[in-house]
């Protein structure tokens, strides 16, 4: 086992900056700080930044629950990000996305029986990964399905939960419970 980087900082043991953030994200659609927030609590200016940003991408976009889950995934898989993928896959499953959906991802396959809107996210951030654009032809697709401000949004997803999977991948947490780690490789 990878000792982990970034330990948990105690609330007893925060500076005020620190407290601060904390405050902030538990006050907040996320309840309570875990995950890469306990990592970046050791940068609370990072922090907040990072959280308010998050904050707007998972839950203030016009691109329904279930799709930014998708594009999670995507990501997750992308970085073998085993702490992103064990949290988003199980919220993913409670926003409805399919299990042959996540499994396929999981096993770094294109996912057969999506629907259209399910199709064009994955689509998306695969090239979103692979190539850091999108081809004109699904950058339409998604202009004409969400719109400039939607495409923008789909683009910070991507950069927003890369960003995370480095902070995760580096900061090496335990998953809940000694979890075994969900992603194979690939």
């Amino acid at each position: 086992m990878n000792e982990v980087r970034f330990p948990a900082i105690p609330a007893d043991q925060m500076n005020d900056a620190q407290k601060e953030v904390a405050s902030a994200i538990a006050g907040g659609p996320r309840g309570s700080v875990r995950g890469p927030f306990l990592a970046l609590l050791h940068n609370p200016q990072l922090a907040m930044r990072v959280q308010a940003l998050g904050e707007h991408l998972r839950f203030g976009t016009g691109i329904t629950q279930s799709l930014v889950e998708l594009l999670i995934l995507v990501t997750a898989r992308k970085w073998t990000c085993q702490y992103e993928w064990f949290a988003h896959a199980r919220i993913a499953r409670a926003e409805g996305l399919p299990e042959p959906i996540i499994a396929a991802i999981a096993a770094g396959q294109r996912p057969s029986d999506m629907n259209d809107d399910q199709a064009l996210v994955h689509d998306f951030a695969v090239a979103v990964h692979r190539d850091g654009t999108p081809p004109d032809a699904l950058y339409d697709q998604a202009v004409a399905r969400f719109g400039r401000a939607g495409v923008l949004d789909l683009l910070a997803l991507c950069g927003y939960y890369t960003m995370l999977a480095m902070v995760l991948n580096t900061a090496r947490p335990p998953l809940p419970d000694n979890t075994p780690d969900p992603l194979g490789a690939l």
